[in-house]
C-alpha cells in the first residue's frame, strides 16, 4: 500500500510520460508533413514567376466574377458627370454603394426614405470613383455622403432628409415628382 504522497508522484510521472509521448508523436507528424510538402514542391514544374493572374474582366472569366454594373461613361470632368446625372433623374442620390446594396448606414437610410415615398431615383456609387467622391463634396460644398438632389437642386444628406420627413416638407417636395413618374392611363 502506497502513501498518498507516493500516489500523487506516480500520477505526476504518468502525466509527464503522456506529454512526452504526445510531443514525440507531434514531432514525428511534423517531420512527415514537412517531408511530404517538400516532395510536392519538387514536383511543381512551373516556376512561380511564370504563374499568371487572372482578372474578372478576362474574356474567359465566369459570369459570377464579372462586374454587375458598367462603369459610368466618361463624359468629361467630374462636374460634367454630376450635372449630367442630376439632369437625367428627377431624384438622384450620390451614395456609398448601390440602392440594392448600400455600403453605409446613412446611404441605406436615404434610399429607404425615398423608397417609402414611392419615388424612382437614380444613384451614383461614389466608392467606385474616388474623383467622384471628392468632386460631389466640392460641387455642393457639403462634406458628407449621401447627397440627395431633387429636380436638379441639392436637398442635403440623410440628416436633412430625415428632418424634412419629420416636418412634412419632404412629402410636399416629392409629391409632384411621384405624380409625374406614375404612368398616365
Amino acid at each position: 500500500v502506497f502513501s498518498p504522497y507516493v500516489d500523487s508522484l506516480l500520477t505526476f510521472k504518468h502525466i509527464i510520460a503522456k506529454q512526452l509521448l504526445s510531443n514525440a508523436y507531434y514531432k514525428m507528424l511534423t517531420r512527415f508533413a514537412t517531408s511530404a510538402l517538400s516532395g510536392v514542391r519538387r514536383t511543381v514544374s512551373t516556376p512561380a514567376w511564370q504563374l499568371q493572374r487572372y482578372f474578372s474582366t478576362d474574356p474567359d472569366s465566369h459570369d459570377d466574377f464579372k462586374p454587375k454594373y458598367a462603369a459610368s461613361p466618361a463624359i468629361g470632368n467630374v462636374d460634367e458627370q454630376i450635372k449630367h446625372s442630376i439632369a437625367n433623374d428627377k431624384v438622384h442620390v450620390f451614395m456609398k454603394g448601390t440602392p440594392e446594396q448600400p455600403q453605409c448606414g446613412f446611404s441605406r437610410m436615404a434610399c429607404v426614405v425615398l423608397q417609402a415615398y414611392g419615388v424612382k431615383f437614380g444613384a451614383t456609387n461614389v466608392l467606385a470613383d474616388p474623383a467622384m467622391r471628392e468632386g460631389i463634396k466640392k460641387f455642393t460644398s457639403w462634406p458628407t455622403i449621401p447627397q440627395v438632389f431633387v429636380n436638379g437642386e441639392f436637398v442635403g444628406g440623410c440628416d436633412i432628409l430625415m428632418g424634412m420627413h419629420d416636418s412634412g416638407e419632404l412629402e410636399k417636395l416629392l409629391a409632384p415628382v411621384r405624380e409625374a413618374q406614375v404612368p398616365s392611363k
